[in-house]
């Protein structure tokens, strides 16, 4: 059964005109009938199915599926920790993860990030390029969103340029109602909330300088 309406396909594809490099779409699932202590991933099967769409929408984009039990190499290699999980991989991986069902509102954080990993430009101020340089150690960041809210594509994209600027920078979209571990373990109240190196925390879409000062600030 489809998950996307004809009217929202023929949309995605005009987005998907302009798409430069490959882009290929990773998909860690859970659906056999082994399973996970302490995690049942009820959106794993409808995130899985959402990706074949989607990636049946442009011959630029291709995609990989694999179990989150059997596929234990692959899960070590790309250092996925949870599920559903889509890796969006470019000309190289960029460290761009999405955790969760991309429904509502994270839709388009979906499909920000395969036009950004696509076209290869992070989109950055110069002056952000520059001192993005001045990083010494890992950074990573993880961004905490809902379906309905509004302003977290937003505070997404710009961790995901970020990552895309430097590979030293990792950044994760979460949706936090699939993981109510990590949502209590960071207080998370109100979304988009981002955490970088379990280190700086912040509410809302920052402006990009107020972002990367916080990255800067975390990687003091």
């Amino acid at each position: 059964m489809a998950l996307l309406e004809n009217k929202v396909k023929e949309q995605v594809k005009e987005v998907f005109k302009n798409l430069k490099e490959p882009v290929k779409l990773i998909v860690f699932t859970q659906e056999s009938l082994l399973t996970i202590p302490d995690q049942d991933c009820k959106t794993c099967k409808d995130n899985r199915l959402l990706i074949e769409e989607v990636a049946g929408l442009s011959d630029k984009i291709s995609f990989e599926i694999y179990d989150f039990v059997k596929d234990k190499d692959k899960v070590e290699f790309y250092k996925v920790d949870k599920i559903p999980a889509t890796l969006i991989i470019g000309q190289k991986d960029y460290g761009i993860r999405l955790y969760g069902l991309p429904a509502g509102y994270e839709f388009a954080t979906l499909l920000n990030a395969i036009k950004l990993v696509s076209n290869g430009e992070s989109g950055l101020l110069n002056e952000t390029r520059e001192k993005l340089k001045a990083l010494s150690k890992p950074i990573h960041i993880q961004v905490f969103v809902t379906l309905t809210c509004p302003y977290c594509p937003m505070a997404a994209e710009t961790g995901y340029k970020m990552a895309l600027e430097n590979d030293l920078i990792k950044a994760d979209a979460i949706n936090a109602q699939e993981f109510p571990q990590l949502t209590q373990k960071y207080s998370v109240l109100a979304v988009p909330k981002v955490v970088i190196n379990d280190t700086v925390q912040f509410e809302g879409a920052l402006p990009e300088d107020a972002y990367l000062a916080k990255i800067l600030e975390a990687n003091k």
